[in-house]
């Protein structure tokens, strides 16, 4: 099975240095030196669809613009690019959200998937009007998903008269064509029995291989006692450049811009998460208290995850490490990648540029759709020009046309 890869939309702003936010952290304005524009979120979205990634991810949270409203703009800039649109189920109707689902899918010739995200800190919310324990958002989830797959599935009236919802004949004018694929992440036990029943991918934060290993486990057995087989997918930052020495030299720049105050800031924040996952991240570094220690396993580092919650590794290291380490947690069972860095725009470059040619040289990639004809892995080149001539901390201008060759 050929891989597939999705890249990221900074909704909450871009830079050269880390932008926090993220699942569990404080509501702030967006962040970065590049606001999360219409403009430049399309550059982000057409690289990624000129490179051949199949989709992006847009997150959801009120430290980010809306995923719903930002994706239906940007698709009318795009012409095959997925959009991998967060939501929480427990903010709309089901019926609402099944038929925007299918609006979305008429309107941009089928390019919607969905990431459900049931929502693991009741503080965040309760700033949203929804005032159920964890526990319960699992369950209105697994009702939430039955109605919306009984109106995407059949024509007939669905009704449901759950714990948490009631519907009574509801039904769609028009059915999705084609039927979303439900994304869904989770490391609770709640969790883990909604995406057995529904997820048709199941996506984890990037931990080390023998971690990943162990929810790919268990989450297969319980989709097996619902009948049901998933795909596996895991988000992931990434670093990667012609040499190994200047990869880790772009992730101690990075570490260098932390600012031990913000750390301290947001590693309390996130001490006090519901979330299971996140508190699985914060182990991986252990509030930074030894910096030289981020390196989990290799090309592996944990060090996003001092400043930013939610997906806090990356995979560094040179284009050669890089496509070994996709293809280890491939031979896990891993078949999706939901990549990013910062800034978007130049490591969708240097990742689509790099990595997925030699991926696709070895029968791993087909460009965009996973069936094109693998492409040759590329000579070493060496190093680009350095895009960096400004200060780091002033506002780049917006690029016109692709960065450098090698990128």
């Amino acid at each position: 099975m050929n891989l597939t890869f999705h890249w990221f939309l900074p909704t909450n702003g871009d830079s050269r240095h880390v932008v926090g936010g993220g699942h569990g952290t404080p509501v702030t304005a967006p962040g970065g030196d590049r606001p999360p524009h219409v403009r430049y979120l399309t550059q982000v979205a057409r690289a990624a669809e000129d490179l051949g990634f199949t989709g992006v991810l847009t997150p959801t949270g009120a430290w980010c613009e809306d995923a719903w409203l930002t994706t239906a703009m940007i698709s009318q800039h795009t012409e095959r690019l997925k959009f991998l649109v967060a939501f929480r189920p427990g903010f709309v109707s089901p019926t609402l959200a099944a038929q925007m689902s299918a609006t979305f899918q008429r309107q941009t010739g089928g390019r919607l998937l969905l990431n459900v995200v049931t929502g693991g800190e009741s503080k965040e919310q309760r700033a949203y009007g929804d005032f159920l324990d964890k526990d319960a958002r699992y369950a209105r989830t697994d009702e939430f998903l039955q109605v919306v797959r009984g109106l995407w599935e059949d024509d007939g009236p669905v009704s449901l008269a759950g714990e948490h919802l009631r519907v009574e004949d509801a039904r769609l004018s028009r059915l999705p064509d084609p039927v979303p694929e439900i994304y869904f992440g989770g490391s609770s036990p709640a969790a883990g029995h909604v995406a057995a029943r529904h997820a048709d991918v199941y996506l984890t934060w990037g931990e080390p291989p023998a971690a990943v290993a162990e929810k790919i486990a268990w989450i297969r057995t319980l989709a097996q006692r619902q009948g049901r087989n998933i795909r596996f997918g895991i988000r992931l930052h990434v670093i990667t450049r012609d040499t190994a020495a200047q990869a880790w030299a772009e992730a101690q720049r990075l570490l260098d811009g932390f600012d031990p105050e913000t750390v301290a800031s947001v590693q309390a924040g996130l001490a006090r998460s519901e979330s299971e996952g996140q508190q699985r991240m914060l182990a991986l570094h252990g509030g930074g208290g030894n910096r030289d220690g981020l390196e989990i396993h290799p090309n592996l580092w944990a060090g996003i995850g001092l400043v930013r919650g939610g997906a806090g590794t990356a995979l560094v290291g040179s284009h050669p490490e890089v496509a070994e380490r996709i293809a280890e947690y491939h031979r896990l069972g891993i078949d999706e990648f939901v990549l990013s860095g910062y800034p978007h725009l130049e490591e969708a470059y240097w990742f689509g540029e790099n990595v997925l040619p030699r991926l696709a040289a070895q029968g791993l990639w087909g460009r965009g759709t996973g069936t094109s004809t693998p492409e040759p892995a590329p000579p070493e080149a060496p190093p680009p020009p350095d895009l960096r001539s400004s200060s780091p901390t002033s506002t780049p201008a917006l690029l016109t046309a692709a960065p450098p060759q090698g990128r």
